[in-house]
């Protein structure tokens, strides 16, 4: 007698709405995903909102994409068990829970602002004194740290995304040249290849930006001193892939499929380098909003692989005049040193 468990009581044990697909098709659903009307046959192509030919092409790793159930979105992550996919959803409550994050950030902005101007009133006066800009450059790596913190909590809940007609190969190639000379200063090597022909495409170039940033933050913070990032940006038909690549230690595999959910749970009390993950939930965001989807994998050579793709969309809508005006969520202080003060020295503060 065969007392193993079926697919559908290990689903039971998961809380979050969760089921498994075998070739294309639905094989069970636990109790959440059936109370979304899910049922086993049901053909997956058919409530990929984002992500069809990624999920097509998928053979392993972390994939974080998007469903559409009835006009509803879900965001899910994809992991590859024996045969089976296995698609955990994000519940109600996450979506909740991200929104009261951006609410206690607006509030700390507020406090925030007064620290930086006197801040910024203490550089005037260190200007002469070596001792007094290295203590600066501390001070304000700290401040930056918190303002990156402030700024993906208060994206963490946001749903708009802000897109304008722009050449997305050169917005790329600025942000990672910038990158390459900062991270330089860890001892990090980056280097950045792009196709040879520029690309038109909406784009929020703000959020990409940020995403962009983000990752080259993880990547460094698990590169030993003297390795390499290697970033690429390829395009295959109608679709971009942006993948960024680390030499580093790779992702321990009891965390690889709570990557894009790790801000329910506390941070790692072993390596502060993990963090909550509300960089990740800002990359899959970007993603979701320009139509694509995330990849998290181990390549064979060791250290870990993103791969964010990005759909190309040259459909001007007729509303879309000019840049949408908004303010800047690091007021007007160089986004990059906030995305990567987690991974840079004090000296790079002295003047922020």
């Amino acid at each position: 007698m065969d007392n193993r468990p079926t697919n559908t009581q290990l689903l039971d044990l998961i809380a979050a709405p969760c089921f498994c697909v075998r070739d294309g098709r639905i094989l069970a659903c636990n109790a959440g995903a059936r109370g979304l009307l899910l049922q086993p046959g049901m053909p997956i192509e058919t409530l990929l909102n984002t992500g069809r030919e990624e999920y097509a092409a998928f053979s392993g790793g972390s994939l974080y994409l998007t469903l559409n159930l009835e006009g509803t979105i879900f965001g899910a992550t994809v992991e590859r068990k024996g045969e089976a996919d296995y698609f955990l959803m994000e519940e109600p409550a996450q979506a909740r829970e991200l929104r009261a994050l951006s609410l206690a950030a607006r509030d700390l902005r507020a406090p925030m602002a007064g620290i930086l101007a006197t801040a910024e009133e203490l550089s005037l006066q260190a200007k002469d004194s070596e001792s007094a800009r290295h203590q600066l450059g501390l001070m304000n790596r700290s401040l930056a740290q918190m303002l990156r913190i402030i700024g993906n909590m208060s994206s963490a809940g946001s749903t708009m995304s802000h897109p304008e007609f722009l050449e997305i190969t050169g917005l790329f190639r600025e942000i990672f040249e910038k990158a390459s000379s900062l991270v330089a200063q860890c001892g990090l090597v980056l280097t950045y290849a792009e196709p040879d022909t520029a690309i038109y495409t909406l784009a929020d170039p703000q959020e990409l930006e940020r995403a962009a940033l983000n990752l080259i933050s993880n990547a460094a913070k698990f590169t030993p001193k003297g390795g390499a990032i290697q970033v690429s940006l390829t395009r295959q038909g109608r679709m971009l892939r942006l993948t960024v690549e680390d030499c580093g230690t790779g992702i321990p595999e009891e965390n690889r499929g709570t990557l894009f959910q790790r801000y329910l749970r506390s941070p790692s009390i072993e390596d502060i380098r993990q963090g909550i993950g509300l960089g990740m939930v800002l990359v899959r965001t970007a993603a979701a909003h320009h139509g694509g989807t995330v990849l998290v994998d181990c390549p064979p050579q060791g250290g870990t692989r993103v791969c964010m793709t990005l759909s190309i969309r040259q459909d001007i809508p007729s509303g879309l005049r000019s840049p949408i005006l908004r303010v800047d969520y690091a007021g007007e202080r160089d986004h990059a040193l906030i995305e990567l003060a987690d991974v840079l020295p004090a000296q790079c503060y002295e003047t922020f």
